[in-house]
């Protein structure tokens, strides 16, 4: 990752699998169109995990999240950001805000139980835009082709104690292991 001294933040690496990822999705029709599938699991996993945001977010020249979680002014009860609640999310964001295309460049899976206590990941835009304080992903790897497809990820907006990490961390892999079988299921792309 490098450091954006004029802009103050830190930049993702180049994404070296970026071709291959594009092609891979197109072969197996997913990534670039809101799925009422994709959407159920963001659902259940932002249930799971407490949290009120969850995607499924397949990265390409941008990150578009092709299962979204985000909380209404009926599931919140908060109204929308005008009225304190919080903020509704795009399906689309730029492959520099958020944390996802760091799990895209690691492969592994990243637990952020409170991002001020890292300030690697402080500075980022989306902790003030959606006021993202806890954070959890993992990268959704094709075993077939070894290419990572996207990321399964869900965000908080209240920090959690770092006693809760290594439940959250078993919560996200089973998560990306279960999605990665409904990709499979659904596609009939799966390992060889």
């Amino acid at each position: 990752m490098t450091y954006d001294t004029e802009a103050g933040l830190h930049l993702p690496a180049p994404d070296m699998e970026l071709a291959h990822r594009e092609a891979r999705l197109r072969e197996l029709g997913i990534g670039d169109m809101p799925d009422a599938e994709f959407d159920a699991f963001a659902t259940q996993l932002a249930q799971a995990a407490g949290a009120p945001y969850a995607m499924v977010n397949f990265i390409t020249g941008h990150q578009f999240f092709a299962g979204l979680h985000t909380p209404s002014a009926t599931q919140s009860g908060q109204g929308g950001p005008e009225a304190g609640g919080n903020p509704e999310v795009s399906r689309i964001m730029s492959r520099d805000h958020g944390y996802c295309p760091d799990v895209l460049n690691r492969r592994k899976a990243l637990v952020l139980p409170d991002v001020y206590a890292y300030p690697r990941f402080a500075s980022n835009e989306v902790v003030d835009l959606i006021g993202i304080r806890t954070y959890a992903g993992a990268p959704l790897i094709d075993e077939r082709t070894d290419t990572v497809l996207g990321t399964v990820c869900f965000v908080g907006t209240d920090p959690r104690g770092k006693e809760t990490g290594r439940d959250t961390l078993q919560l996200i892999k089973e998560s990306r292991d279960q999605l990665m079988r409904l990709i499979y299921q659904r596609t009939g792309g799966g390992p060889r």
